[in-house]
């Protein structure tokens, strides 16, 4: 039970998949005009993420390697489809406010790389954590830049007036809005050396990149620091093996000299 806390911990502030990791920019940025929208898509990627990581950690060992990934496309769009006929039935006017982000849904990297980096190599129970956990951290997030953005472009909350019309900020309701917000977070990360993918500094990391997601050509996919990882430990695997094998050939050098010495000196006696 404490990996699962730990699991929700890290989707929702350690490793949360928009402030800290940048992932998802496209819905991020598109779909926070206000904060309900933000809410609506950030707990219709909840679902789909718990449900696509519980299925595909129990499935883990049946999967051939060799289809994994369009094997958990197809998983991922076949729960997409299930929650968006979900939306039209119950919630139309979420729905048409999402719009064809939900069908986009399905190449979202938060779930694509939840599913590679942690469901396809754990137990489906801390696996349906991950998913919460990270499913949440993003709900968070967008509903927090949906709310800003609808505050000083709206001048509104959850749909109730605040700011008078006469102080609102239009502009904050459109789509530079969205990256005049985001923009505004990172900056404030940056400026309190908060954790995000645009302020690592030095090569602290274990990872054979260095940690750096910014300048990292496989930034994309979080799946990357799994692989980097696996990379270097076969590195250093196959490092000591091959030091095992020089010590062991120095050995048997040694060991043919001592017995030549051996013979010289029986046919000399």
């Amino acid at each position: 039970m404490n990996k699962c806390i730990e699991r929700l911990y890290n989707g929702i502030i350690k490793e949360n998949p928009t402030f800290v990791l940048m992932l998802g920019m496209c819905p991020t940025l598109a779909t926070t005009t206000s904060a309900i929208n933000g809410l609506g898509m950030g707990l219709t990627t909840t679902a789909v993420l718990v449900f696509s990581n519980l299925i595909i950690s129990a499935l883990r060992n049946i999967i051939p390697d060799r289809v994994r990934i369009p094997s958990y496309i197809v998983i991922v769009a076949s729960l997409v489809t299930i929650v968006q006929l979900l939306l039209q039935a119950y919630l139309p006017s979420l729905n048409d406010a999402l719009g064809i982000f939900i069908p986009l849904i399905v190449v979202n990297c938060i779930i694509l790389g939840r599913a590679e980096a942690y469901a396809a190599k754990n137990g489906p129970l801390e696996s349906a954590f991950d998913g919460i956990g990270m499913g949440l951290g993003f709900a968070l997030a967008l509903t927090c830049i949906g709310l800003v953005r609808e505050l000083l472009g709206s001048g509104s909350a959850f749909g109730f007036a605040i700011i008078p019309e006469d102080y609102r900020i239009s502009i904050f309701g459109l789509a530079p809005g969205a990256f005049f917000v985001l923009a505004g977070l990172t900056a404030l990360q940056n400026k309190f050396k908060m954790p995000s993918a645009t302020n690592v500094e030095g090569n602290g990391s274990v990872l054979a990149c260095g940690g750096d997601c910014m300048h990292c050509s496989g930034s994309a996919c979080m799946a990357n620091h799994a692989t980097l990882e696996t990379r270097r430990l076969q590195a250093e695997e196959d490092a000591l093996k091959a030091k095992q094998a020089a010590l062991a050939a120095k050995q048997a050098a040694v060991a043919k000299e001592q017995s030549e010495l051996s013979e010289k000196l029986n046919k000399n006696s």
